[in-house]
């Protein structure tokens, strides 16, 4: 059985990093449930490592080798974790940068877990208002929890109102797991056509003849 690809791309500038640390989480939780099933490898691509590949990229146009293999390796997984710091308000430089780089059809259909660090809870809309958006245009499928951590949440369990962290993350990795389960294998490339055969548009009736079919008769 071919194994299932996830890959984490992670955006923390600091090593600790509480992103890395939320990434690792999630790719631990998603990994636990397929595991039951299937047999998984994980990836982490540290945009940190990659900043200087990815300027030069962006000016030039061609990524350096570190660069090239962490782009394929995300174009290639059956399920993707992106997790970025907040500043601002909204997603990292680095963050947007990465995913700049990436053909803007690598993520078709493929199921994402969106995650986010800071340190206030009160930037937590910016999963919603930033990154899910970006995702929707790169048509990805986001599953619907998204992760935020606040520097309050580690540690917490939450309260009657609001789950915690590790429900959230044990929540969308469940999503993010039932999806890269039954995502359907790629569509292979249709066999030519045997001589003879009748081309699929053959009997389509022309727009002029259509168009004329509509046409008023006797000036009525």
């Amino acid at each position: 059985m071919t194994p299932l690809k996830l890959v984490a791309v992670t955006a923390g500038l600091s090593r600790p990093s509480s992103t890395r640390l939320l990434a690792d989480r999630l790719a631990e939780a998603a990994r636990l449930r397929l595991a039951e099933e299937h047999e998984v490898e994980v990836r982490v691509v540290e945009l940190r490592d990659l900043a200087v590949d990815i300027a030069n990229n962006l000016v030039t146009g061609f990524p350096a080798p570190a660069l090239r293999d962490a782009v394929e390796a995300v174009a290639g997984a059956d399920g993707l974790i992106a997790v970025t710091p907040i500043f601002t308000g909204s997603y990292s430089g680095l963050f947007k940068s990465f995913f700049d780089v990436i053909d803007n059809t690598a993520l078709a259909g493929k199921p994402v877990v969106l995650g986010a660090t800071g340190g206030t809870a009160r930037h937590s809309l910016a999963l919603e208002h930033a990154l899910r958006p970006m995702f929707s245009y790169l048509r990805a499928i986001t599953v619907p929890t998204a992760v935020y951590a606040a520097s309050e949440d580690w540690g917490t369990s939450g309260d009657a109102g609001v789950d915690g962290l590790a429900t959230r993350i044990t929540r969308a990795a469940g999503e993010l797991a039932g999806l890269m389960a039954r995502r359907p294998p790629a569509v292979e490339p249709a066999a030519a056509e045997p001589a003879g055969t009748a081309a699929p548009f053959e009997n389509v009736v022309p727009f002029e003849r259509q168009l004329a079919a509509l046409r008023p008769i006797n000036g009525r």
